[in-house]
């Protein structure tokens, strides 16, 4: 069977070539006779995978010495408690921008834990913009001030140059569905993190860049396996890690270096979003959901405005092997997720489906 072009917003797909290389590297490893799903993550072998990992993750996003990087599970809905939990610990107040659904998961997790304030929210429009922002209403003695920079459900993102001004209050940020897609300045946040799945490699891993200074005041109260130090003083090796899982990260930062980095990857992104876009732009029957301004480079949501018609154009998308178009359950229309493994003649191919649908559709 041919390879589909695969618009899934997570699990998502990832480049041909690093799934090659798992493939002739399953059975023997770099000459271990074994899988690295099968190794030891005290092994050499697996160390050194780590190491690499570690090395080509902080090598990619700029990452300064005084972060440390760590590879964790339970994905970003476990950050959503585990960030609280260890920052939300001198005045017990953190401020948040409610973008989407998961930062509206994080803020609700935040205010079991402590005093979560929402300093601004889309919600009026049903998340199509990123809320302009007043510094006048951030608590300037909150542990933290949160964002969700990419909003994979509702196609927004807050740019490299429109991230809030927080001053001495840590900035934190999901960037679970734009993480290497576009250059971040690392040191403008207190703590990243990163769920693989979307678009760094599959699920079950979630990446934490974290400033030193961050770790090692966590509540009493706080697991062990949910302590930020546990795994930095561990290395990310306290329990059994997703092992197979690092080894796939490790292949994609391999492959988004030989690219050209994260700075060649926004490049092509906004070519192919651009084009996206202009043809949602000046179509008759599609139309994005977002404003200009504020689109995602990742997640492209648009409808014809006809559920029937929407439901009809995913159904045939799929026969046309264009996969996952469909939107959210919670916004429905579509959903076109663009990632750095979706390669150009894919966006093409969905252009080419949407100008023949629209044309059999009038």
């Amino acid at each position: 069977m041919e390879r589909v072009y695969n618009f899934s917003a997570g699990p998502s797909a990832l480049p041909v070539e690093v799934l090659e290389k798992a493939a002739a590297e399953m059975l023997n490893y770099g000459g271990t006779g074994m899988s690295v799903m099968e190794m030891s993550h005290r092994s050499a072998a697996f160390a050194e995978i780590l190491a690499d990992a570690k090395a080509l993750y902080k090598e990619l996003m700029g990452v300064p010495d005084n972060y440390d990087i760590l590879f964790l599970q339970g994905g970003g809905s476990t950050q959503f408690a585990m960030i609280p939990l260890n920052l939300m610990t001198n005045t017990g107040k953190a401020d948040f921008v409610i973008t989407g659904n998961w930062a509206k998961k994080a803020f609700q997790e935040a205010g079991r834990y402590g005093d979560a304030q929402a300093v601004a929210s889309s919600a009026d429009k049903t998340f199509s913009y990123i809320p302009r922002l007043d510094a006048a209403t951030f608590r300037k003695d909150a542990d933290y001030f949160y964002i969700c920079v990419n909003n994979t459900i509702y196609g927004t993102r807050f740019r490299p140059d429109n991230l809030p001004e927080t001053g001495d209050v840590p900035l934190i940020a999901d960037m679970s569905s734009n993480i290497l897609s576009e250059v971040y300045d690392v040191s403008k946040f207190g703590l990243i993190f990163a769920g693989a799945q979307k678009n760094m490699g599959p699920a079950g891993v979630v990446a934490v860049i974290i400033r030193k200074d961050l770790v090692g005041h966590a509540m009493d109260m706080t697991p062990t396996m949910l302590n930020y130090q546990t795994h930095v003083d561990a290395d990310s090796c306290y329990n059994t890690p997703p092992c197979y899982g690092i080894y796939i990260c490790k292949l994609v930062y391999d492959w988004v270096k030989a690219q050209g980095g994260v700075a060649a990857m926004e490049a092509f992104n906004k070519e192919k979003s651009a084009k996206l876009y202009d043809f949602l732009d000046n179509s008759a029957m599609f139309k994005g959901t977002v404003v200009p301004e504020d689109r995602s480079l990742m997640n492209v949501p648009f409808v014809t405005g006809n559920e029937e018609l929407d439901a009809k154009f995913v159904k045939e998308a799929k026969s046309a092997g264009l996969e996952n178009l469909k939107g959210h359950r919670t916004v429905g229309g579509m959903r076109a997720s663009i990632y750095n493994a979706m390669p150009m003649a894919g966006v093409d191919a969905l252009i080419d489906f949407m100008k023949k649908f629209e044309t059999e559709n009038k």
